[in-house]
């Protein structure tokens, strides 16, 4: 079933914005509280856009899969014996049950309930006692398969089978990226932080997005960089977020004889945030994953030149934890509960007309996707 939104629904959420962000206001509040505007987003939003799975070092081999969900979709990826990679929806063509969960290493596919066995090209290979039965036909039994892309060594996913490609969609993204990491592909898996926020996955993203917040609320982040050097550019489904790496001491990762000194990071529609901070060789995948309208779950996958992490990774991963997302995390459920007032439905966005990182034009930059895609709700 297709959910729509009236012509006066959208008229609602998106009056005061303008796609100026120095005369614009921010989009109604009501998107951030009414479980109607998370399930016209999972619709419009992330069952059309790509979504990130793993580092490709997991699916190197044939036969390794990983398994995974994109809002409500069963999925998994799976690297099949001639060496291509495949995606498909979790689902035995038998009955519905679920084939594969989590990751590892499989030469052929066996549903866990009635024991139907899949090649790794979603091809069956024998259904039990099939042959007792009439017009039964293999190739009517095809696992049905999904939009796959490996995107600066990431394994993404993408549910809508007209989606144009991540390479071709994100312009430049890919070449900014592997310029910053240029040794992604031989970084390794070696730590995850997770978190669940009393917070809308918007409210978490917009405040992702600006650092205007930062002298403020983060006082030992803006250590971290050259707040001078912070700029933020925006570019179609992302935004760069650069800045050089602070030279002074701090809580985070010596910068003393690191070969990263850049801080760099990109926000990726809709929900997936790539980092690189100063240090060894490292990279970040952070992503913002609805639960409900109020409820946001967060996985952050640390890839390093080693693992276990060093003692000093260990040091900017344990800064993370337990200053910088605590501090996020009271911001934005501050921000939540805010929302829930008659006192609060829209605000302005402070934009700073040289684009640095104190500048709230990146925000505008998101809602406006967001209203892209409410506006395809309303469309017949």
């Amino acid at each position: 079933m297709t959910l729509r939104l009236t012509e006066n629904e959208f008229d609602h959420i998106s009056q005061g914005y303008d796609p100026v962000a120095s005369r614009s206001g921010s989009i109604h509040s009501d998107c951030y509280l009414d479980a109607r505007f998370l399930d016209v987003e999972r619709e419009q939003v992330f069952h059309r856009t790509w979504q990130f799975v793993c580092h490709e070092e997991k699916l190197r081999e044939p036969g390794s899969y990983v398994a995974g969900d994109v809002q409500g979709q069963s999925i998994f990826v799976a690297r099949d014996s001639d060496g291509e990679l495949r995606a498909f929806y979790n689902v035995c063509r038998h009955r519905g049950h679920e084939l594969l969960s989590g990751e590892g290493q499989v030469s052929a596919i066996t549903c866990p309930y009635h024991a139907w066995v899949y090649n790794l090209d979603g091809s069956l290979r024998r259904a039990r006692r099939s042959e007792l039965i009439e017009n039964f036909c293999k190739a009517d039994n095809r696992l049905t398969p999904i939009q796959v892309e490996t995107f600066c060594h990431l394994i993404f996913v993408n549910l809508d089978a007209d989606a144009v490609s991540l390479a071709q969609q994100s312009g430049d993204l890919g070449k900014e990226v592997l310029s910053y990491a240029p040794d992604l592909g031989n970084l390794t898996f070696a730590h995850r932080l997770t978190y669940r926020l009393k917070a809308n996955w918007k409210a978490v993203v917009d405040n992702f997005l600006e650092c205007y917040h930062c002298p403020v609320a983060h006082k030992d982040f803006v250590t971290l960089v050259e707040m001078d050097t912070y700029k933020v550019r925006t570019h179609g489904i992302y935004s760069s977020h650069m800045a050089k790496a602070g030279r002074s001491d701090n809580q985070a990762y010596a910068v003393e004889g690191a070969s990263v000194t850049d801080h760099a990071v990109w926000y990726l529609w809709p929900n997936t945030t790539l980092m690189r901070y100063p240090g060894r060789g490292n990279f970040m995948v952070w992503r913002f994953i609805p639960v409900g309208p109020e409820e946001t779950y967060e996985e952050f996958d640390f890839f390093f030149e080693s693992t276990p992490p060093t003692d000093i990774e260990m040091e900017a991963i344990g800064f993370i934890d337990t200053v910088l997302q605590p501090e996020d995390i009271n911001l934005v459920e501050s921000v939540q509960r805010g929302m829930r007032t008659p006192a609060f439905n829209q605000g302005r966005y402070m934009v700073d007309p040289k684009g640095s990182g104190m500048s709230e034009h990146g925000v505008h930059h998101f809602h406006g996707l967001i209203l892209d895609a409410y506006r395809r709700a309303c469309e017949p």
